[in-house]
């Protein structure tokens, strides 16, 4: 038989080893209100002169998301060219959410479960996100989340998402001198790339289905665990407290 939700985060609680909780941002905790998305139009334009293609931003990377535009206008990567899209990207990113900070919000239930697992010591909360490092502080800061994080993986350090799990496990050992297994670690995304990475490290996925994709969807992309919001997380996390 399967392990519950509620067994697996009792689990974590009782605290019989150490566990990283590797969390996205964007459709997990957040919602900008399409303000990303406007963000990386208006930079396209800026540095293209054009919209550029539609873009799939669930589950993507930042450099996979760029790799896409440098293919639509035939134009070969360079670094000093990427630095230019991303610094133009994370002001124009900024100065959206500045400007209009009513389209976005922290998503229900995200600050009820980083409250709860914040303050134990055997649980070490870090993001696994395809925004870039950047981009991932710019939100935080915006939404007021930044204080529950210390390190995580980027968009920024890999254009696949798969390849991001084995960075943060490294960052994970460089913060805390603490080397985590597979069955001590939960990713915690809402989409069918944040699985496949759980996966990829051999690490178990938490699917919420606050973005784009119903439970069923996620359920069938191999979700290990499903919830509707985090906010009915943190429903069964106060049912079953101890």
């Amino acid at each position: 038989m399967s392990q519950s939700i509620q067994e697996l985060f009792q689990s974590i609680r009782r605290g019989a080893g150490s566990w990283l909780l590797l969390l996205d941002i964007d459709g997990t905790l957040i919602e900008t209100g399409g303000q990303g998305m406007a963000a990386l139009n208006r930079t396209a334009r800026d540095v293209f002169g054009d919209d550029g293609p539609p873009l799939n931003l669930a589950g993507s990377t930042d450099l996979g998301v760029l790799d896409s535009i440098y293919a639509h206008f035939g134009q070969e990567p360079s670094d000093e060219l990427t630095h230019q899209f991303f610094e133009t990207y994370h002001f124009n990113l900024r100065e959206s959410l500045e400007l209009d900070p009513s389209k976005g919000e922290v998503l229900d239930g995200a600050i009820e479960l980083l409250e709860e697992f914040q303050g134990y010591a055997h649980v070490e909360l870090a993001l696994l996100t395809g925004n870039t490092d950047e981009g991932a502080q710019i939100k935080l800061k915006h939404y007021l989340l930044e204080r529950y994080f210390t390190f995580g993986a980027f968009g920024s350090d890999r254009a696949d998402r798969n390849l991001l799990g084995p960075i943060a496990l490294e960052r994970a050992f460089a913060f805390t001198g603490r080397k985590y297994e597979a069955d001590q670690i939960l990713i915690i995304g809402d989409t069918p790339k944040d699985i496949a990475c759980a996966h990829a490290i051999g690490a178990k996925c938490l699917a919420v289905s606050t973005g784009e994709f119903s439970a069923v969807e996620l359920k069938y992309a191999g979700a290990d665990w499903v919830v509707e919001s985090l906010r009915d997380l943190a429903a069964e996390l106060e049912t079953y407290a101890t």
